[in-house]
């Protein structure tokens, strides 16, 4: 299976691991980092589907998607028959159009062990001192946790939140498939300046 690679309006169709790095690299905007090499090899050796984003900083990405076309014109062919345009397409396939739950779901899924920085936001029950009153309060939380999926991370994340006394077991959590759930795998070792918070 080969490879659509873009950035912004630079893109690539690349039938292998060693070329579509080569790709990236010219990109001087891309860092390229060995958890990065190691991230994007496991992705393009996987039997996932899906397509993939990486994070370059904050509401930027660069966009993998795994594709039987020889040729870019072949495979920008399939996208327009296939009705997609370039907006659309860093969550969608080209043989198939998954929804943004079935993408997220795959990911979840995906097994991995390893570091993860996960982040949650829930609906923490809130007292109101004045009126003795309760309300939901969106509260941020994010830890870093060792485990083998990024569902796992969500799991041990929720049941951590659930299990200390200060938070209220009205509280509601989110569901992992949405978006107030986010995770970053950062590799099987953690910087060593990470203040553990789990």
């Amino acid at each position: 299976m080969n490879i659509y690679a873009r950035y912004f309006d630079r893109d690539v169709l690349v039938h292998n691991y060693e070329e579509l790095i080569e790709f990236l690299s010219s990109i001087p905007e891309i860092p390229i980092t060995p958890r990065m090499m190691e991230d994007v090899r496991a992705y393009v050796d996987s039997d996932m589907p899906y397509p993939r984003r990486y994070k370059i900083r904050p509401r930027v990405y660069f966009i993998l998607i795994k594709t039987n076309a020889e040729t870019m014109l072949e495979f920008k062919s399939h996208r327009k028959d296939a009705g997609l345009d370039g907006e659309n397409v860093s969550m969608r396939s080209v043989e198939s159009v998954p929804t943004k739950k079935e993408f997220k779901a795959a990911l979840l899924s995906q097994q991995r062990e390893g570091w993860y920085l996960g982040g949650i936001t829930f609906k923490r029950v809130i007292q109101i001192a004045a009126t003795s009153k309760f309300r939901y309060q969106d509260t941020d939380f994010s830890a870093y946790v060792y485990c083998n999926s990024p569902q796992e991370c969500y799991d041990r994340i929720v049941n951590h939140l659930k299990n200390r006394t200060e938070v209220d077991l009205r509280s509601q959590f989110p569901s992992a498939r949405g978006a107030n759930f986010s995770f970053e795998y950062m590799g099987k070792e953690l910087p060593e300046d990470v203040e553990m918070e789990m």
